[in-house]
């Protein structure tokens, strides 16, 4: 598995994007919506690693003072080659690629074998994902349903640390959360 440090979105920001989720699953599409769990959320990854130490929480904790953070989700758009990953594209702006690069730093010594090639900064596409293994047959109902729901405009207001070998969310900058 990995772990990686993601951004997540107000609760305005957040609704809306579940709305996207849930009208894709009435379209047919296996959305994000089927993911039950409690710590399954919109969210835009800014690191990705094999392995990140529990120090790297601690360090991230001196970027919270740059959120919130203003976002726009826009266009949909198709990761891969088939099966495909239907995500909406994050408006870059100077602050977020500024914070991107910013906890890429400070990650950096905390990982076990360095970030994905895809995280590292000047290969990084923000997005939120939408739907994930979908087929061709669901592209044109997929983009039309992700279509009509954009712009979605909030902003980034948390950080946190997902570890996927304990399926666990370690919260950086969330409310309820110490940092």
């Amino acid at each position: 598995m990995v772990h990686s440090v993601e951004l997540l979105l107000d609760t305005d920001a957040d609704a809306a994007v579940r709305r996207v989720w849930d009208g894709l699953a009435e379209a047919g599409v296996r959305s994000q919506s089927a993911h039950r769990s409690p710590t399954n959320r919109p969210h835009v990854t800014m690191t990705v690693s094999s392995g990140l130490s529990d120090q790297a929480d601690d360090a991230l904790t001196a970027v919270l003072d740059r959120l919130p953070l203003p976002c726009r989700l826009g266009a949909p758009t198709l990761f891969g080659r088939g099966p495909f990953t239907l995500v909406l594209l994050v408006v870059p702006s100077v602050e977020l690629m500024d914070l991107h690069n910013e906890v890429h730093r400070i990650c950096l010594p905390h990982m076990t074998s360095g970030p994905l090639p895809h995280a590292e900064p000047g290969q990084w596409t923000p997005h939120v994902t939408l739907a994930r293994r979908m087929d061709a047959d669901h592209l044109r109902d997929a983009m039309t349903v992700a279509s009509a729901t954009t712009p979605i405009v909030g902003e980034f207001v948390a950080i946190r640390h997902w570890d996927g070998d304990a399926h666990r969310e370690h919260p950086i900058g969330m409310p309820g959360s110490t940092g």
